[in-house]
């Protein structure tokens, strides 16, 4: 599933964390990796200095002591935008199909990537972006724990591929958790009925995920329905689960129903501990 990766780079830590997680993807999944930098048309860049190589030529070089690219296609490749905008067309017209980015970027005259450029291609991607915190561990990096949040919403269910494809390649266990949202919900028994059907369908949700990823192929599932505010509770298993990585889907269900939104995924990016996989449903609307 993952045959070409894209990492946008500013120099930055959470640029190298990101080409370092990239780099263990690509190795797993036999994929090529781009690796982009662009020049912010809004931001002043006479203060460049990479001699004869090109920024993203540059950084792939400064990363060859740490990282292992040995048999990897690694190509560079340099735009001139708005930053966020570019990051999708280069992905849009290479067939990229993951994006991994640091959360955090340069700051100053010479920033290319910003938090705010991350969340963006978060909820603009049409294909899964990778978020790694610039503070995250150098080093190898394995995903033999993955966390999987599901309400059942179309949204929820376009995650679902992605985690399979990861965890079958690496025989990592998912955890699945489907979180019970009851803080608007009194204490009454019109409410208990509510609560009640709403574990009904968060148990259903993490069922027929788990039926899902065992059809393709992926042997260790286990579930769980939690109650608390999402993003909250979500963290919560992050650390019960000891979890690599989490995957999640950007858009959710709405109304009296509804557990996972698109804010939940972009707090998750901000917070999680681990990096986050986000997977935008194919019906969303595009803002751009």
């Amino acid at each position: 599933m993952f045959d070409s990766i894209l990492v946008p780079t500013d120099g930055s830590p959470g640029s190298e964390r990101a080409f370092e997680v990239a780099a263990t993807l690509a190795s797993t999944h036999d994929a090529a990796i781009h690796v982009l930098s662009v020049v912010d048309e809004h931001g002043p860049t006479d203060d460049w200095d990479y001699d004869d190589d090109s920024p993203a030529e540059a950084f792939i070089e400064s990363q060859a002591d740490h990282v292992d690219t040995a048999g990897l296609s690694v190509t560079p490749a340099v735009r001139e935008g708005v930053v966020h905008d570019e990051v999708l067309d280069y992905a849009d017209e290479t067939d990229i199909d993951l994006i991994v980015m640091g959360t955090h970027g340069r700051t100053g005259v010479r920033r290319f990537l910003l938090g705010s450029v991350t969340e963006k291609v978060v909820r603009l991607a049409d294909v899964p972006v990778l978020s790694v915190k610039a503070d995250a561990e150098p080093g190898t990096v394995s995903f033999d724990d993955i966390l999987l949040p599901t309400d059942g919403s179309s949204g929820a269910e376009a995650a679902i591929e992605p985690t399979g494809a990861l965890a079958s390649e690496t025989d990592a266990t998912v955890h699945l958790v489907s979180v019970v949202d009851t803080r608007s919900l009194g204490i009454d028994v019109g409410s208990t009925v509510i609560v009640d059907e709403l574990e009904s369908v968060a148990t259903d949700a993490v069922e027929n995920a788990a039926d899902r990823l065992s059809g393709m192929g992926v042997e260790a599932v286990e579930t769980a329905v939690s109650h608390g505010i999402p993003y909250r509770a979500i963290l919560d298993a992050i650390e019960d689960a000891d979890a690599d990585l989490v995957v999640i889907g950007t858009h959710g269900r709405t109304g009296i129903d509804r557990y996972l939104l698109g804010s939940v995924a972009e707090k998750l990016v901000r917070t999680s501990p681990v990096p986050v996989m986000t997977v935008r449903a194919a019906d969303a609307g595009d803002e751009r």
